[in-house]
């Protein structure tokens, strides 16, 4: 994020609605909310702007004191981290439930940290402020603004209140700065969040031995070789009859919005498990949703020669529609091979984005078909004249001639090939779309001349005589 913005930081104990205000400050829907104590545990980066005043929104887990679950201990190190970054703390209470023993403890950090703070006493929607922000004075952080986050109501007065202490800084006008979006995806427990604070160099997303640690879809930017990067940790998905939990649900949702926003996809599996039929239908939707994509195989290290081998026969059996997508054998954890993962998620995007000019695909085309001509049907040779670009991201190429409906699967194949070699595309779905041109003279009858129409007459007459 820019680092010249004031920002917030929402924390409170879990199910207080920081995911709500997080979204109604944001403008967005990046965070998830549901009725569900737990259900943030990363930090959330977004930015608002308010009276021509841009700032930085971070949501954090929701505070677990002497809880048990390790969870909820990791997830309290993420708000920890977040807290260091804070300009100013929004610190949610839930009216609703009153006061409770966790907020007094969260309290009791927060006045060690000193940093500037707003208690914020949420879900007052229909109730007078003293009645709602009564039960909280005790807290000791002077007075209480409530608020209803889900409704909006209060929330302009509590931005007032907060911005009017920190820097006044205009937003910055949308641009298209170049920046690279990077969605990581695979089953639970893959490494996907490992492979996040690898790249980073820090523990930014919850990485920890057991399936299900990410259930949102986090956007992290940052900076390799030069070159803006938003990475994506998406939750893993998991087999159909394994999502039980709604929040599982709407994680799977964020995963395949996350893909469908991504310039390149980098899917990953484990190369200590079987590859399986779950990995192939994630990398199929991929791959039907036109998207650049890298294969990575984490958990390289530790495997003997032959596993290793086995591991690429995996891949090449059960994963062989994705033969344009470069795969990388990685051990995230360590760092190894990821260098050359992220030259192929630079070339992919390249690829995917790139304008082509129409004599560079003609020139392609006519190679070609000098080298391998279309099949003829019924003795007539299937033609096809010229090419030009149809879109990007995946990029799309037009093909017009004659016949052109009844180009064998086969040829298909063989021209997209040829396309992609000659166009250097490295990790992209090239999508060939044919034409056929229409006869121009079909539905036009022919205008005679008077002197035409006379002589059909005569003619006419002297068929009639006979």
């Amino acid at each position: 994020m820019n680092d010249k913005l004031p920002t917030l930081v929402l924390v409170g104990r879990p199910n207080v609605g920081k995911s709500t205000l997080f979204n109604r400050l944001t403008g967005t829907r990046d965070a998830l909310v549901a009725d569900l104590p737990g259900l943030t545990r990363d930090r959330q980066y977004g930015t608002g702007e308010f009276e021509n005043r841009a700032f930085v929104v971070v949501d954090t887990g929701g505070l677990m004191p002497e809880s048990a679950d390790p969870l909820a201990a990791l997830a309290e190190d993420q708000a920890r981290l977040a807290l260091e970054e804070a300009d100013h703390v929004l610190f949610l209470v839930d009216v609703q439930q009153g006061r409770t023993g966790a907020d007094e403890s969260i309290a009791r950090h927060l006045r060690k940290l000193g940093k500037p703070l707003t208690l914020v006493v949420n879900k007052s929607e229909g109730r007078p402020h003293a009645q709602s922000a009564g039960d909280f004075y005790a807290l000791g952080f002077g007075e209480p603004m409530t608020i209803s986050a889900e409704h909006g109501q209060g929330v302009n007065v509590l931005l007032r209140h907060v911005l009017e202490k920190l820097p006044a800084i205009a937003p910055e006008p949308p641009r298209d700065d170049g920046t690279v979006r990077v969605a990581i995806v695979g089953r639970p427990n893959v490494g996907k969040s490992t492979l996040v604070n690898r790249l980073l160099g820090e523990e930014r997303v919850l990485a920890a031995d057991f399936p299900g640690t990410t259930r949102d879809a986090i956007a992290v930017p940052f900076e390799y070789d030069g070159h803006p990067y938003t990475l994506i940790d998406t939750a893993g998905i998991r087999r159909k009859a394994r999502v039980w939990e709604a929040v599982e649900k709407f994680s799977i949702v964020k995963t395949l919005d996350a893909i469908e926003r991504a310039h390149v996809v980098i899917a990953v599996v484990d190369a200590q498990n079987d590859i399986g039929e779950q990995d192939a239908k994630l990398m199929g939707l991929i791959a039907q949703r036109g998207r650049a994509m890298v294969l990575a195989v984490n958990k390289w290290d530790g495997l003997a020669p032959g596993e290793r081998e086995q591991v690429r026969y995996q891949v090449s059996l059960k994963l062989p529609f994705l033969d344009y997508a470069p795969v990388h054998f990685i051990a995230a954890r360590h760092g190894s091979g990821l260098g050359e993962l992220m030259e192929d998620v630079q070339a992919a995007y390249e690829a995917t984005t790139r304008e082509f000019s129409t004599p560079e695909l003609n020139r392609v085309l006519e190679a070609a078909v000098e080298a391998h001509q279309p099949p003829a049907v019924l003795g007539r040779r299937i033609k096809l004249r010229y090419a030009h670009q149809g879109g990007r991201n995946p990029p799309k190429i037009v093909i017009h001639g004659n016949q052109t409906e009844k180009l064998p699967e086969s040829y298909k194949r063989y021209l997209a090939n040829r396309f992609r070699e000659a166009l250097k595309l490295k990790g992209v779905p090239l999508l060939l779309s044919f034409k056929t041109g229409d006869n121009p003279f079909k539905d036009k009858k022919n205008q005679l001349t008077g002197r035409q129409i006379k002589k059909k007459r005569r003619l006419m007459a002297r068929v009639k005589k006979k």
